[in-house]
């Protein structure tokens, strides 16, 4: 069965089959959703608001909750895309404004230059360079480090 979604601020409005998770639909519209954790509920780099309609999605597993605790970002109508199914119409999904940094390699040729928009943790949701502000290497380095826990953290996790 077909359900209706809305994503804001982008003033996008689609179809999408029942049961079909929230990341499904932003990336069938091209969006650049990062998914570092392969749909597994354990990043933050798929975090949504839901501005309405709440109700009309999967209960959230204890995984996601954990997840969603270690979220600065987050708050009580935070989901993550991968894990929220949509089971019913009237769902208003909210893109978080800024950019997960996932590739370190990509950012360290901004060194110098200024952010143009917030530049976001990929765990935390954090804004880590805000919009005009310098991209630093000290920040580049913190970022680095953190890829590197996060990556050991997946590969112990994989099968879990």
């Amino acid at each position: 069965m077909v359900k209706i979604i809305k994503l804001e601020p982008i003033a996008e409005e689609m179809a999408v089959l029942t049961n079909s998770n929230i990341l499904s639909a932003l990336l069938s519209k091209e969006l650049n959703v990062l998914k570092e954790c392969g749909g597994r509920g354990m990043c933050a780099t798929c975090h949504v608001y839901i501005k309405d309609g709440m109700d009309a999605l999967s209960g959230m597993s204890r995984r996601e909750q954990r997840t969603l605790e270690v979220i600065t970002t987050a708050k009580t109508t935070s989901r993550l895309a991968c894990q929220a199914q949509i089971l019913g119409n009237g769902v208003v999904v909210e893109l978080p404004t800024g950019m997960y940094i996932n590739a370190i390699d990509n950012v360290e040729a901004l060194i110098g230059r200024r952010a143009e928009q917030n530049l976001l943790h990929p765990i935390t949701g954090q804004v880590v360079v805000e919009e005009g502000k310098l991209i630093t290497r000290s920040i580049i380095n913190q970022l680095n480090e953190t890829r590197l826990q996060v990556g050991d953290y997946l590969a112990r996790t994989r099968g879990a």
